[in-house]
This record gives structure tokens, C-alpha cells and sequence, in this order.
């Protein structure tokens, strides 16, 4: 198969999955059947690209061109491959945790369900092969109207309200700010085509650079940094495959991916290093950090939580990229995927709880690890990858995060990562505690409490093993953001 080819099958057979889940809306088990198969096929194709591109093969294809100079045209570079791996890969398991979890739940309309989470799929994957931030646009905003049925998809006020808010906030940050981003790399720039060292230098003068460089940052609302991440939460009403889809496999990382995109292919490190362009837009990222940590520790609602929790872990990676040194532009390319494999797996734990138990408050776990030991070791494993101990993947991104603080000679925003892991033990670790060695309200134990369903522990168990996987086989994902990073 041709590289074009390739590519753009990729992107199009979650489309055609949706027509397949459709045509077997009345048999559940075909429905889920060509789900599962669709994403093993994607899983299998983005794993193909990855290894044809690391062997030298590149990948280019232009789809129409609507204005002279702007064209949809896909191109495929090694952080799109990064990006494409984790929502390709995470694709499958959340598959299989949906199927468990959605008849577990009873939950309806679940064809609409699969079929909306294909199509999410499918833009993740064009924002991740976008040659151009034109491109990368169109399918940045497919993928925030493609999601809004997930996030209502219990159909009450209360999601109704949430899917406003969630609109609201995305489709104004990117079209308010965002777009005009956009405009004006264009008339500065002559083009919007990402381009190794960027395609600012020497053609925007750098005291008008920070502004520019704000509009993106708060035009790509889908990072959620405060204060636009209210759509975050607020879409937690939705069904926990859903919550893993915002938080791990497409829609926040599609946020922190668009901003490296820009950081690294438009602006270039260099021209923001040598003109201190985001300045005290490092600290926006580092108050986001700490405030939302802290509001994670107030929350007894465990997905709102964890919510606020995924909040303060995408401003590393929004920190790291506008520190824009070496070691923290590689530290936040690889928290995407350390981030994405942990998170995915404390939300898994936590609809497993749902659907057992319908429990949704910390104070009502005390004694449950000791019926779910197998949910509950998950959710310590999420954890401790989450804080950055060894020997879990997540020990490796902050590590370069670290490392890249200590680069740029800003010692007090090291201050700052080092206190945010605190928080994160403070309001992560006694979920686990209060699971395993917390007294039963009452007295009683949850002796009629079994683990939940076992595609949702299947699940639960591939995603916690990989956190421990990626401490001692990152190299692949090293690799690949050390070469989207080198020529910069």
C-alpha cells in the first residue's frame, strides 16, 4: 500500500465503521463487533505508519486546495505519529472497556454512542496528520462538534447544560481566538504550513510575538487553561468511555498537541528562546498547575476529581512547551502519553465503581478495595504514574519537565512541578488508602460486592500494566519527540 494511500485510510475507516455500527443498530453484538474490529485495523495501521516513518518513508497528501496557497493537505511528522499511536492504541482499549461498561450501565442510545466516538476518532487522527494549521482547524473543530452528542449523551438538563457549556467555551476560544491566530500567521507569514524552525522568524517582529503566541494559547481551549477549562468538568456528566475519550485518547490531548504544533512548527524554539516570547505566559500554565490541583483536593465527586486533576497535568505539558528548551519540549510530547495511558486508567477504575456499586463520592469508597482489589490496584497504579514515582511511565515526562525548568534557569517553576506532585498525593493517594484500609460505613463489609464486568477489568489491566511498561520501554516515544524537536 502507497504511503497516500496508507494514510488516508487511516483516517477514513473509522468513517466507515460508522456506517457498518449503524447498519447493525438492532444486534448489539455486530455493533460492537465491527467497533472492536475497526479500531484493532486502526491500531494496526498507525502502529504500520509509525514503523514506515521511523524506517524513512514519508508521508504527504493533498486533499483540495479551497484558496491559493491554503490547502486540506495531510503530511506526516513525528510528533503527529507520537499523537496518532496514543489515540490509535487507546482507541481499542476504551473499545473494549465501552462494550462492558455501556451494557453494564444500561445505557442507551448506544449506537449513536459508537458510532459519535468513531468519528471523534477520525478527526483526532486528521488533527494529528494536519500539514497545516488551515488543516488542522477544520478538524480541530469537527472533533469539538463530533463529541458534543458524547458529552449530552444521557439527554438530561443537566448534560444538556453541559453540552452548551462545553460548546460554548470551545467553538468561542477557537473562532474568537484561535482563527485570528491563524490570520495573522497568515498575512505575516505568507502561509500556514508547518515548517521545521517555524515560519515567524524574521517576518513577525518579536514585540508583537507574545500577543500572537496568546491568542493560541487561550484560543485552543481544548488544553483547558484556566480561565477556559470549564467545559472540562462540566463534561464529566457524561458516560465514563466518554470522560476517558476528553481525557486521554482525542480531545484534551488534541489541545496540548495543537499548541506543540504550534510552538515547535510555527513559531520554532529558537525564535522563542532568543525573544522571550511567551514571558509571563509561563505563568498562566503554573497558576493553572497549582489552582487546579488544589481544587482537586476539594472535590469529593471522584470523576470531578480527577476532572481538575487532568486540568493541572495538561498545563506540564503547556508549561513545557512554553519553556521551549530541549528537555521540557521532549518531556511535554512524552507526558502526552504518560498522561494519556494513567489518566485512562484512574477513569476506567472509576466507572468500574459506577457500575458496581453506583458510588460516585471518595467518602463512600472505605472498604471497597478489599471487594474490587483488582479495580482498586489499578487506580494505585494510575496513581503513582500520575505523581512520577518509578518504575511508571509517568516518572519519565517530569523528569524532562524537570530538567527543562532547570534549562531555561527558572528554578521557582521547578518549585512549582515539585509542589504540584505533593498535591497530587494529596488528593490521589487516599482514594486507594481509604479503599483498602478504610473501615465500611457502618461496619459492613462489602461482602455482596464482586469486580465489575471483565471486558471493563480487561481493560483496567492492559492500561495500568502499560504505565509500568513505558518506564522501561519509552525509547520509541523518546524517539520520536527527540526528532520532532532536533532541527528546532
Amino acid at each position: 500500500m502507497s504511503a497516500e494511500t496508507l494514510m488516508l485510510t487511516t483516517m477514513l475507516l473509522p468513517l466507515a465503521g460508522v456506517i457498518g455500527i449503524i447498519s447493525a443498530r438492532n444486534n448489539p453484538n455486530v455493533r460492537e463487533g465491527i467497533t472492536l474490529l475497526t479500531s484493532v485495523i486502526v491500531a494496526f495501521l498507525v502502529l504500520t505508519i509509525a514503523n514506515r516513518f521511523l524506517n524513512g518513508e514519508e508521508f504527504s497528501l493533498t486533499i483540495a486546495e479551497p484558496l491559493p496557497g491554503i490547502a486540506i493537505a495531510f503530511r506526516i511528522e513525528s510528533l503527529g505519529v507520537l499523537f496518532s499511536l496514543v489515540a490509535g492504541l487507546l482507541w481499542v482499549v476504551t473499545s473494549i472497556y465501552a462494550i462492558g461498561y455501556m451494557r453494564g450501565h444500561h445505557e442507551k442510545n448506544q449506537t449513536r454512542f459508537y458510532a459519535a466516538f468513531a468519528v471523534a476518532i477520525s478527526c483526532t487522527l486528521g488533527i494529528a496528520y494536519a500539514d497545516n494549521l488551515f488543516t488542522l482547524f477544520l478538524f480541530y473543530e469537527f472533533l469539538t462538534l463530533s463529541t458534543y452528542p458524547l458529552v449530552t449523551h444521557s439527554g438530561t438538563d443537566k448534560a444538556k447544560h453541559a453540552g452548551r457549556t462545553y460548546l460554548g467555551i470551545l467553538l468561542g476560544t477557537s473562532i474568537g481566538f484561535f482563527l485570528l491566530g491563524i490570520l495573522i500567521t497568515w498575512y505575516v507569514a505568507g502561509t500556514v504550513t508547518f515548517q521545521e524552525n517555524g515560519i515567524l522568524s524574521g517576518k513577525l517582529d518579536p514585540a508583537w510575538a507574545g500577543i500572537l503566541y496568546a491568542l493560541f494559547l487561550f484560543g485552543i481551549g481544548k488544553a483547558a487553561v484556566m480561565p477556559f477549562h470549564r467545559w472540562l468538568p462540566a463534561a464529566m456528566v457524561a458516560p465514563t468511555p466518554v470522560s476517558a475519550l476528553l481525557h486521554a485518547v482525542a480531545v484534551v490531548k488534541a489541545g496540548v498537541f495543537t499548541l506543540l504544533k504550534v510552538t515547535i512548527y510555527i513559531f520554532g524554539s529558537d525564535f522563542i528562546l532568543a525573544n522571550d516570547v511567551t514571558g509571563g505566559l509561563v505563568w498562566v500554565a503554573a497558576i493553572t498547575i497549582l489552582v487546579a490541583s488544589m481544587i482537586a483536593m476539594t472535590k469529593d465527586n471522584l470523576k470531578a476529581r480527577l476532572a481538575y486533576s487532568t486540568i493541572s497535568q495538561l498545563s506540564y505539558i503547556v508549561l513545557g512547551t512554553m519553556l521551549a528548551t530541549k528537555s521540557s519540549l521532549i518531556g511535554s510530547a512524552i507526558h502526552i502519553v504518560m498522561h494519556a495511558f494513567s489518566k485512562i486508567t484512574l477513569f476506567f477504575a472509576a466507572g468500574a465503581i459506577l457500575v458496581v456499586t453506583h458510588k460516585k463520592l471518595v467518602s463512600e469508597l472505605d472498604g471497597l478495595g478489599r471487594a474490587m482489589p483488582v479495580t482498586f490496584g489499578a487506580f494505585l497504579i494510575g496513581t503513582l504514574s500520575i505523581i512520577g514515582l518509578p518504575p511508571f511511565g509517568g516518572m519519565w515526562s517530569k523528569w524532562y519537565l524537570g530538567l527543562g525548568t532547570i534549562e531555561s534557569g527558572n528554578l521557582l517553576l521547578l518549585g512549582v512541578l515539585m509542589l504540584s506532585s505533593l498535591l497530587n498525593i494529596a488528593y490521589l493517594m487516599p482514594i486507594p488508602i481509604r479503599a483498602f484500609f478504610g473501615k465500611p460505613a457502618g461496619g459492613i463489609a462489602h461482602t455482596h460486592i464482586n469486580e465489575a464486568p471483565k471486558t471493563i477489568l480487561l481493560a483496567m489491566i492492559i492500561t495500568s500494566v502499560m504505565c509500568i511498561v513505558l518506564f522501561f520501554y519509552s525509547n520509541h516515544f523518546y524517539q520520536l519527540a527527540n526528532l520532532a524537536i532536533g532541527n528546532n
